[in-house]
């Protein structure tokens, strides 16, 4: 259903850690003009874990509302309480998105039958198309291919955001899943290999700054022009490496900042990147030709 370069989109911020919604809707207009195929909304990037659920809801409606159907909105609606997803996943299909994206229970470190029941309820209680998001170094606990197989059986359980950075994942999924379940790599750095080992495209932290260039290099790699690919993709190499040198989404934020996009706003317990990470991510941005 979904395929490409889909941004896991920045939540904007004032200086005092409020809502910028117009800087909101001008991140929509730059994705869509700048080739994004689709807007992952309040997941991790997003800086879910601090919005409140009003909150929550509120950047999902208006995400919808300035997309306005050019490209799939998902939404990030995954929590450790089952009943919680449920709501946050109702509300979402509430509010018209294409798909949701459902983290792993983070904190509470359930079982393999733990996770695939608590999916599998939420699957059962919102009829919409529902993406698995596997990142164990937050979570504190894997998915483990042989559940994201069981998953896959489940109709509306599409597809998983593979973020533990092992491509010799795509294969051991797909060969324990049912056809045309989507695999999507949740690691910058590694997917134009994701996507030549089988996957569909990444939900990506660096097309916050540089959706083009990202959208450019999954099209040649899902186009097996792995050279092409490569190419494309050397340009956003320090990208994938600065961007991630504190938690994110803290350089991306400051790199939108500095490219004058957002504010500088973000919210405790994240703080503003340290100062001696400025040059760094600053001359990734212009080797990425983002900045001069």
């Amino acid at each position: 259903m979904f395929s490409g370069s889909m941004v896991a989109l920045v939540t904007p911020m004032r200086a005092d850690g409020s809502l910028d919604d117009d800087s909101l809707r001008k991140l929509v207009e730059f994705h869509i003009s700048q080739g994004t195929d689709a807007i992952v909304a309040v997941g991790t990037t997003g800086e879910s874990a601090t919005l409140s659920v009003n909150e929550h809801t509120d950047v999902i409606r208006k995400v919808v509302q300035y997309v306005n159907g050019r490209v799939p909105v998902i939404a990030g609606t995954g929590a450790n309480s089952t009943s919680e997803a449920i709501e946050l996943t109702q509300s979402a299909k509430d509010l018209n998105v294409d798909a949701v994206l459902l983290v792993a229970p983070y904190y509470n470190r359930p079982t393999q039958e733990g996770m695939y029941l608590h999916f599998k309820a939420i699957a059962e209680a919102v009829d919409i198309p529902q993406i698995l998001y596997n990142v164990p170094g937050r979570t504190a606990c894997d998915l483990l291919p042989e559940t994201v197989g069981r998953l896959s059986h489940i109709d509306n359980i599409i597809g998983i955001k593979e973020a533990t950075g092992d491509v010799s994942r795509v294969q051991q999924i797909k060969q324990l899943s049912v056809d045309g379940f989507e695999l999507y790599t949740g690691e910058d750095a590694n997917t134009v290999d994701f996507i030549l080992a089988g996957g569909v495209g990444v939900i990506s932290v660096t097309a916050n700054v540089t959706p083009a260039l990202m959208h450019d290099a999954c099209v040649a790699a899902l186009n097996n022009e792995e050279e092409k690919a490569r190419e494309i993709n050397q340009k956003m190499v320090a990208l994938h490496q600065f961007l991630f040198v504190e938690a994110n989404p803290i350089p991306v934020k400051w790199a939108l900042s500095e490219m004058g996009m957002i504010p500088e706003g973000i919210r405790l317990p994240m703080t503003v990147l340290s100062e001696k990470y400025h040059q760094p991510v600053r001359e990734a941005l212009i080797t990425a030709g983002v900045l001069n």
